[in-house]
């Protein structure tokens, strides 16, 4: 049962749409693929602003994510707690992304900020979905910018990953994971040599 305070700052929000909508964006966004129940093109700064005037609230949330509509996931991503995201509400939230946008806002707004997010995206990389393992390398990219290298171990899973993703048909996976090494690779010469060794086979340089 929603409490009522939730669904009247939903209403509130889902009206706000119409004052910020924009229509080229929209229609931009449409013929390139990116295909919404409702999408009013209304920017990420902006989306940003109504977060943070609201304020991180689960419930909020939660009930933001239920609807069809681009905005109302993008704010979900960023109004969601990362500290009371269980792991399988991040699951289902993944299983339910709809496009490679909110893939990547996923990753980049809530999932890299969650205790048990290198763990999950090293399964996503593997993962036969595309949206997966476009997720799972943003937010390992993110972790080695903040924390540096995985273990010995979690480089070699990478790489291993990374270079079958090189191949893969689809250019926003590739491109993700070419990124995510890249990322590895700036750590340090060493790991430069690595990766590097590792993808002279498939004739690629990070």
């Amino acid at each position: 049962m929603v409490d009522s305070k939730t669904q009247e700052r939903l209403k509130e929000i889902k009206r706000s749409f119409r004052l910020l909508m924009n229509g080229e964006t929209s229609k931009s966004m449409r013929e390139k693929g990116m295909d919404y129940h409702l999408n009013w093109g209304v920017s990420f700064i902006d989306l940003k602003t109504m977060a943070a005037d609201y304020g991180k609230d689960y419930s909020l949330a939660v009930e933001l994510w239920k609807e069809n509509i681009r905005e109302c996931k993008i704010l979900a991503t960023l109004i969601m707690p990362p500290e009371e995201m269980a792991p399988d509400l991040a699951e289902l939230w993944m299983e339910q992304t709809p496009t490679q946008e909110i893939a990547e806002m996923l990753a980049f707004n809530l999932f890299q900020y969650l205790d048990y997010a290198p763990a999950m995206a090293f399964e996503w990389v593997s993962n036969a979905s595309p949206l997966y393992q476009i997720c799972g390398y943003q937010i390992i990219s993110r972790w080695i910018s903040q924390y540096g290298a995985p273990d010995e171990r979690g480089v070699c899973e990478l790489i291993d990953q990374a270079h079958a993703a090189l191949g893969d048909e689809s250019v926003a996976v590739r491109h993700a994971a070419y990124n995510c090494l890249q990322r590895l690779a700036s750590v340090g010469e060493e790991y430069a040599k690595i990766v590097n060794a590792a993808l002279r086979d498939i004739g690629v340089e990070v």
